[in-house]
């Protein structure tokens, strides 16, 4: 299998190296709109570099991997679409509803395969939740608390990029909140605060958010995210329910310390980054694809999942702005959007 990776940054350099390794993957063509960066890698992992998109897809390839810059995702999975190739693509697939709309759109209409990004769905500890509250261990589910703290702020340049807190952080809890509890997000109320430092005035963005969710079922959620999380990087999920209390990310390297005398010392080596903490649940996404390609598995996360996921981080920047509750349904694309 030659597979096509179209962007070598920080997570297509992980991804990369993981398809690289891999026993089905015979070979990869990579690319970066700066081509120095694609040819480095390429040379110290042993692969080919192309110079541009066009040879990815005029050289041929089995499967494309879209890491690049988020404003381009939608109009290559198109490509990809109309050229007949499976695709796997980093989160979200555009930063607006009509794009990732259209872009589904074309998927489904070349009939080709759209597997996204959302790694937490291969993470050990949130695949050992959705199978608790799955199996009735919790019995009703009646709270959930889901936190995402990055150690570190991004650079910002990139903050204008990133589509905001709530569309490049959060939506990978708004995903998971979906993927563990089987059920849908009915309503939210989102707050924000730009305190920190400037740069996230600058860009409109925020530093820190805070979303309250109500789930179709009655379940109430919170998620939260910071950008200035100096203990460490910190992912955390808490499931209560009327049986049992579970809790995703709490292990000798969660940053966290307890001011009980008796609480658990702080961490010696607190977790620093998402590709430490997910390392194992990227390398397990890209396997799937990989036999998702191969006809092997069904796809475990299309694009119509990345979908519900971006319409309800559109719902909380809608409220944050416009400071009250947002229904879902006021927002297009829901669970019952049928393309035609």
């Amino acid at each position: 299998m030659r597979i096509g990776v179209i962007g070598t940054g920080r997570i297509g350099r992980i991804h990369a190296n993981t398809l690289s390794r891999h026993r089905e993957v015979g070979s990869l063509i990579l690319t970066d709109r700066d081509p120095a960066r694609a040819q480095e890698l390429a040379h110290r992992i042993g692969e080919t570099a192309a110079p541009g998109v066009d040879e990815i897809f005029r050289w041929g390839v089995d499967a494309v991997v879209i890491t690049a810059t988020t404003s381009a995702h939608a109009e290559l999975i198109g490509r990809a679409a109309r050229s007949g190739l499976p695709v796997f693509c980093e989160k979200p697939i555009a930063l607006d509803l009509p794009g990732t709309l259209q872009a589904i759109a074309e998927v489904e209409t070349a009939g080709t395969v759209l597997q996204m990004g959302f790694q937490r769905r291969f993470d050990a500890g949130y695949v050992g939740a959705r199978e608790a509250v799955r199996s009735g261990r919790l019995g009703r589910l009646h709270t959930v608390r889901a936190l995402t703290s990055d150690e570190k702020p991004p650079l910002a340049s990139w903050l204008p990029l990133s589509g905001g807190l709530y569309r490049d952080t959060l939506i990978h809890d708004f995903d998971v909140l979906r993927w563990v509890t089987g059920r849908e997000v009915v309503d939210v109320y989102a707050v924000g605060s730009d305190a920190g430092p400037p740069m996230f005035r600058e860009s409109g963005d925020v530093d820190t958010g805070a979303a309250l969710l109500r789930l179709d079922d009655g379940t109430i959620a919170t998620a939260t995210a910071t950008r200035l999380n100096g203990a460490g990087y910190d992912v955390r999920m808490e499931l209560a329910g009327e049986l049992d209390q579970i809790v995703v990310g709490l292990d000798d390297r969660t940053p966290i310390a307890s001011t009980e005398p008796t609480g658990p010392p702080a961490a010696d080596k607190p977790w620093s980054s998402f590709q430490e903490r997910f390392g194992p649940a990227y390398a397990a996404e890209l396997s799937a694809f990989v036999e998702v390609v191969l006809g092997r598995r069904v796809n475990p996360c299309d694009g119509r999942e990345a979908l519900q996921a971006l319409r309800i981080a559109e719902a909380c920047e809608v409220s944050r702005h416009a400071r009250r509750p947002v229904a879902l349904s006021e927002l297009p694309g829901g669970v019952e959007w049928a393309i035609g």
